[in-house]
């Protein structure tokens, strides 16, 4: 079988535990120390081999990374499960379809930014220079903020009349 051949001439990998990896427990064969799937696909990450193998085999995914430099071996395997992942959720357009997405929802992002940079820019326009303090402050105009637009008119109205209105309150002061 050439899945054995290629898995045995790899040489580099250091021997690990005697637990066997995602990708031999899956295929129902023995793990030898040099396995080349061992380092990147875990006994404990089971699915993830699953749908790497689904997706793309066993052999043709034992060649990639024989082909591959040791040293990026684990990025290909981290884009192949991804990939795996995109194409089992989406057969047809796989990691595209998740790209284009997020392309298109850039684009909405970029037009709302255009927007709203045009009404800063509108608002700046027609706004009066800000009051400042003697510090160089801004100082905030109560009119500025709609909630407490009416608040200082009817305060000034009232304090008068509610400052030593105490017969609402049942304790005696």
């Amino acid at each position: 079988m050439i899945e054995d051949e290629v898995i045995s001439s790899m040489r580099n990998h250091e021997p690990r535990a005697s637990s066997s990896c995602a990708a031999c427990k899956f295929l129902k064969r023995r793990c030898t120390p040099n396995c080349i799937f061992a380092p990147y696909f875990r006994s404990d990450e089971p699915k993830k081999f699953a749908k790497v193998h689904k997706v793309f085999g066993a052999s043709n995914v034992s060649k990639i990374l024989i082909e591959v430099p040791e040293e990026q071996r684990e990025d290909t395997v981290n884009s192949l499960a991804y990939e795996a992942e995109a194409r089992l959720r989406d057969p047809v357009y796989g990691c595209i379809g998740a790209i284009a997405l997020l392309q298109r929802k850039m684009v909405e992002l970029q037009v709302d930014l255009a927007i709203a940079r045009a009404r800063l820019a509108r608002y700046a326009a027609n706004s009066p220079p800000p009051l400042l303090n003697d510090h160089g402050s801004m100082i905030p105009s109560f009119a500025e903020f709609p909630a407490c637009g009416g608040l200082v008119d009817s305060f000034s109205q009232n304090s008068s009349d509610t400052m030593n209105d105490f017969s609402q309150f049942p304790y005696i002061f």
